[in-house]
């Protein structure tokens, strides 16, 4: 490895360091002052290989935070989030204004979770299929074989086939064939995942923000505070230096059935279309809910 490469590991990994230690000390002190419990429970959501944890990562660098990413064992199980009481016990212990919480296969059980944890909002992070799919087909080679499994049976895949409504079942099925290339049912399956977020009506819900990765790592500045300011949260830049646009458009297109790819066209666009309302229309939401 070159030494340049190695200087720079280190240097990460003292400022990591430097960091912990520094939010560890925020905790104690709020712990022995009697403040700090949180004020706000934050969801980090959308289809694996989205950025959430990207953005989990950057909201884990603001001292206004205790954050449970999904390989911390205290709060899940193989990637699974553990049971409500043991989040509700990790929330009641944190020392930090706000408690954030990955939530992806858990997707389907978001508008529960936001009214037991409530005060409690979601990002829902969108990232173009393309890239997404190529991710995980790196990533996740059963996935093919999972959108398979759902097709006949939704239950018989756990998390993977939840929350799956009836008519986007009907659609998928529709256009769906056990000899289809493997990239066109991982295709599928982020289609099957964000429909949730129209699913829940999220796009009349103001405790939900939609977030477009390509927007945020070409623009992290304007975009984080905005996601900050959401969640409540103090700006600094200092949180966004190491957020790069080089995997945006990175390799070619995969190849995806032609009418999988209008479907995710379709449903890209509308998402990406709700990651642009304006704050008006999100108060006016708000005001429809109460």
């Amino acid at each position: 490895m070159p030494q340049q490469s190695v200087l720079g590991k280190i240097r990460r990994r003292a400022r990591r360091a430097s960091l912990l230690g520094t939010k560890a000390a925020l905790e104690a002190w709020r712990g022995l002052s009697g403040r700090g419990r949180p004020e706000q429970t934050i969801f980090v959501a959308g289809a694996q290989r989205s950025g959430t944890n990207m953005i989990m990562n950057v909201l884990d660098r603001s001292y206004e935070t205790k954050v449970y990413h999904e390989r911390d064992p205290r709060a899940f199980d193989e990637y699974l989030m553990r049971e409500p009481a043991v989040i509700q016990g990790l929330r009641d212990s944190a020392r930090a204004p706000v408690f954030v919480i990955k939530c992806l296969c858990e997707m389907d059980k978001l508008p529960w979770l936001m009214e037991h944890f409530a005060p409690a909002k979601t990002i829902w992070m969108v990232r173009h299929y393309d890239d997404v799919i190529n991710s995980a087909m790196k990533i996740f080679g059963k996935l093919p074989s999972d959108v398979d499994s759902i097709m006949k049976d939704p239950s018989s895949r756990g998390w993977h086939g939840r929350g799956i409504s009836d008519e986007t079942l009907a659609l998928m099925r529709s256009i769906y064939s056990p000899s289809m290339n493997a990239e066109s049912r991982v295709a599928m399956f982020w289609y099957m995942r964000n429909q949730m977020f129209f699913d829940h009506k999220f796009d009349h819900d103001m405790r939900v923000l939609p977030v477009q990765y390509e927007s945020l790592v070409t623009d992290p500045h304007r975009e984080l505070h905005s996601v900050f300011d959401f969640a409540g949260i103090t700006y600094s830049p200092r949180v966004s230096r190491f957020v790069k646009a080089g995997s945006v458009r990175k390799e070619s297109s995969p190849h995806i059935q032609p009418d999988v790819r209008s479907l995710c066209d379709l449903l890209l666009e509308r998402l990406i279309s709700e990651t642009r309302r304006p704050v008006t229309q999100m108060e006016a939401c708000n005001e429809s809910l109460s």
